[in-house]
């Protein structure tokens, strides 16, 4: 199923395509649990800690934090390939109960395409400890079967702030490693495991770090730091790997709406640019 799709994406970028035959085509459309948010890519994707709009894709534990409602639109464009696209959509819904989320996102275009549905609860447990529970529905197209295949999972974290600057966070993704039903089989999707943290050493730099885990993968390690130099400007960079990957970006606050750029940048198959805007009511 892969090798047909993968002939039609690549066949465009003949140079990527010979990449891959190195790498492994798996790298880029294996089915995945692909985050969103372009803070959090200029960061490294080191944000299991962090409160954001964003935090339904995560750490749903990070919803306790965002006191309105407030809503989020994403786009990231992977090595510069429209085929292998990432649009998503976050809103969050603060109540007397707690916090709701709901999010969805699309990877692909044209007759491959990943899309993600995902409904999360989110509760301040007492004044240290913050935990959150998200239903997932998966479900993905190949231009060489005739209908989509999908599947339903979960995902949970919690954030443990001990101090005002010190917050600590832990999530796992799709624990139970269930996967799609295929004609050629099941297809199972990892779990994954991440644990990190951040230090906000005064109102101008935040500092972060995590590790992430899975089946499959050796342990990544993820690092990001934050300046804001003047009010409402911040600017962003990260480094995670092997293999080695460079983030950068920046972010502007203009009344309610907040606005990021994030670029990540792979050593052989190059820059990966993308953008979110945040609105709060």
């Amino acid at each position: 199923m892969f090798q047909f799709t993968s002939f039609v994406l690549l066949m465009r970028r003949p140079f990527l395509t010979l990449l891959i035959c190195i790498l492994g085509f798996q790298y880029l459309v294996a089915l995945e649990n692909h985050p969103a948010g372009a803070r959090s890519l200029a960061l490294s994707n080191a944000f299991v800690s962090i409160s954001d709009v964003w935090s339904t894709f995560h750490n749903q534990a990070g919803l306790t934090g965002i006191e309105y409602f407030s809503a989020g639109v994403f786009y990231e464009s992977r090595f510069m390939i429209d085929e292998l696209s990432h649009s998503a959509g976050s809103f969050i819904l603060p109540v007397n109960a707690g916090t709701f989320g709901f999010s969805f996102s699309q990877f692909g275009q044209g007759s491959f395409k990943e899309n993600k549905l995902g409904l999360a609860f989110a509760k301040q447990l007492s004044e240290k400890f913050h935990a959150g529970i998200q239903l997932d529905y998966f479900l993905q197209r190949f231009p060489e079967n005739s209908s989509a295949f999908g599947f339903a999972t979960f995902e949970a974290g919690i954030i443990y702030s001990p101090n005002k600057k010190l917050f600590l966070g832990a999530h796992v993704f799709n624990p139970i490693s269930n996967g799609i039903e295929t004609l050629e089989g099941k297809q199972k999707m990892p779990a994954i495991f991440r644990f990190g943290g951040h230090y906000n050493f005064d109102e101008m730099v935040l500092l972060t770090v995590e590790i992430q885990k899975d089946y499959e993968h050796p342990f990544l390690l993820k690092t990001g730091i934050e300046f804001s130099p003047v009010e409402n400007l911040a600017l962003r960079f990260g480094v995670s790997g092997k293999p080695v990957n460079y983030t950068a970006g920046l972010g502007y606050t203009f009344g309610k709406i907040t606005t990021d750029i994030g670029f990540g940048y792979h050593g052989n198959l190059g820059l990966t640019p993308s953008i979110s805007m945040q609105f709060r009511l």
